[in-house]
Parts: C-alpha cells; structure tokens; sequence
C-alpha cells in the first residue's frame, strides 16, 4: 500500500514538474511580448528586477541565487544591461573580483514600466482565481525549490 502511494505521489511530483516547465516557457514568452515596448527581454526584466526587489546593489552570482539561474547568463544580460545604460557596476569593497550591480535611473524606469504593464497581465490571468489557491500554489513551488536546493547542494 506504501509502494502505490509514493508512485501516486511520484508520478503527481512528475506532473507538476512538465507543468511548470510548460508555464515557464509560456511566461517567458508572454514576458517577452509584454516588455517588448519597454526594450527589454523577460531575461532582462528578470535582472533587473532582482534589482528592484533587493533595494540594493547586488553581485552578479547573488542576482543569479535569487532568480534561479545561472551565473553566466545572468553575466550576459547584465553585460547587454550596462551597453543600454539599465545597470552600472561598482567596486565591491568585499570581493575583488564580483562587481556590485545597480539600477540606473533609466533602469529604475523601464522596470516601473515593466512592471505596470505586468500588473495589468496579473490582474486579467488572476481573474476567477482564488486567493487561496494561489497562495497555496505559491507554496508548494517554494517548498519544491528549497527541496530541489538542498538536494543539488547536497549533490556538490
């Protein structure tokens, strides 16, 4: 009876895995054509809001920490942020090598514009949802990150 439950429960952590790969691919696309007026990418809208949401300077490898991704594309899009003049970088006085990041003024700007445009998307793809049901999703996706952390911490 253990068995076929842990398969039950195996085979619904595996469905909500293709689902979240498919809404990834499905957000970053919509992003796209969200912020495409604003001149950027999801990519880059992803950078700099990790930017915002930090309210600090922060280094590229925390950027990448905090979003989920990788160090090297997190390089290259803050690389093509600092060519339109969206971040800057700074001296880090704590590491030598890891430049701080920061939100310029136009940076600053074209999130606020990023994100207005986003706050209209949320609010027509949260319409007839619960609040409940969301939050609750939010959840689970947050205790599976931190599952999925540990383990490739775990694998290192």
């Amino acid at each position: 009876m253990a068995n076929v439950d842990t398969n039950r429960l195996s085979e619904a952590l595996t469905d909500l895995a293709l689902a979240i790969f498919r809404a990834n691919g499905a957000l970053i696309a919509r992003g796209d054509v969200l912020v495409e007026g604003v001149g950027l990418t999801s990519a880059r809208w992803q950078v700099l809001g990790a930017l915002a949401l930090a309210g600090r300077k922060l280094t590229v490898p925390e950027i990448a920490r905090s979003m989920g991704l990788t160090r090297q594309g997190i390089q290259k899009q803050v690389n093509l942020l600092i060519g339109d003049g969206l971040v800057s970088t700074r001296a880090n006085p704590t590491h030598e090598r890891s430049q701080l990041v920061e939100l310029t003024v136009a940076g600053r700007a074209a999130y606020s514009r990023a994100e207005q445009r986003w706050a209209i998307e949320a609010a027509r793809l949260a319409k007839g949802r619960s609040l409940g049901a969301l939050k609750s999703a939010t959840l689970e996706l947050d205790e599976l990150t931190e599952r999925l952390r540990t383990a490739a911490e775990g694998a290192e």
